[in-house]
């Protein structure tokens, strides 16, 4: 059972997700939280993870260390997206299993489900139908380290589970110009045409497809419910032959509504027009997220109120 004195791992604690759940755990009076900078563990490194993660025998490990990026990165980079992240979750997973490692969480993606999904998705629709193309490399290394944590717990007894967040956002989020998620790219567009009294603001493809977005916070508070509880009563909310359990905020929004809302927050005056040149991705990715329910958990934060405490922590930041 993890507590407070439990030894806990977290890869990737300086991305957005791991720096979520440091501040998560820290607020909860969790004592022993071990973190390494890139320069002193390389998670490429598969001999230095395995001396690291043997030599502390954690009582946990959560895998949020990734190599990610928006729809432009993922189709330019589809071989470093399929090779990086293999590598990455690899060692992690499979070291600490071999080194006695009885728990451990996964942090997946909703891309793992097939595309063109319009109602919500259900845990159980994963491998049902095709990914989205755009990127299907990512999906593919996600599924596969879903499956190993899947494999290694029927097998042998481990607790290694695997959560499936929808589109995220919140401190510490990639403001890359090119290779960023679309709402922290709309944070940053919408920033500069207020500084610099641009008239327009261009957004990719057409405005229609819905998205999900949660608060990097609330995912981190719901993590916290998934790994405190029992094997028994985690295994008995998911059902039968199901390892995985979706997290989001149970509301969507076309890119259209979110351009407009991060419009508004920002204060730009700029006008919003669609370049539908540019690709759409899937119309529609709503999560099913019924089973978090039954744990008792809930997002703290709107969208819109999420997005302000974003944007505030943006500015302090000095972002330009």
């Amino acid at each position: 059972m993890i507590n407070k004195n439990s030894k806990i791992f977290i890869a990737g604690h300086n991305g957005m997700v791991g720096s979520a759940i440091l501040r998560c755990l820290r607020v909860k009076g969790f004592k022993k939280l071990y973190f390494r900078e890139r320069c002193d563990l390389d998670l490429f490194d598969n001999f230095a993870v395995k001396k690291y993660i043997e030599k502390n025998k954690f009582d946990l490990v959560i895998c949020c260390a990734a190599y990610v990026g928006g729809i432009h990165a993922n189709s330019k980079f589809q071989g470093d997206f399929i090779m990086n992240n293999l590598a990455i979750q690899n060692n992690l997973i499979i070291n600490s299993f071999q080194s006695g490692v009885r728990k451990l969480i996964f942090l997946g993606s909703s891309c793992i489900y097939p595309k063109n999904l319009l109602k919500p998705i259900q845990e159980n629709l994963m491998l049902k139908s095709s990914l989205e193309d755009t990127n299907e490399p990512y999906a593919v290394a996600k599924i596969a380290g879903l499956k190993l944590c899947e494999y290694l717990s029927i097998q042998y007894g481990c607790d290694y589970r695997t959560i499936i967040p929808c589109n995220l956002y919140g401190p510490n989020d990639n403001f890359h110009p090119k290779n960023s998620h679309v709402l922290a790219a709309l944070i940053r567009k919408f920033h500069y045409s207020k500084i610099k009294n641009k008239s327009s603001v261009q957004v990719w493809g057409t405005g229609k497809p819905k998205r999900e977005f949660l608060h990097v916070d609330d995912l981190a508070n719901g993590i916290f419910e998934v790994m405190r509880l029992s094997k028994e009563k985690y295994r008995k909310i998911l059902g039968k032959n199901l390892n995985h359990i979706n997290i989001g905020s149970g509301n969507d929004v076309s890119i259209k509504e979110l351009s407009k809302i991060i419009k508004r927050v920002t204060s730009s005056q700029s006008k919003i027009i669609f370049d539908q040149t540019k690709p759409d991705g899937v119309k529609r990715k709503l999560l099913d997220i019924s089973k978090m329910n039954k744990i008792g958990w809930k997002p703290n934060n709107t969208l819109e109120e999420g997005i302000k405490k974003f944007y505030a922590w943006y500015i302090e930041e000095g972002y330009q």
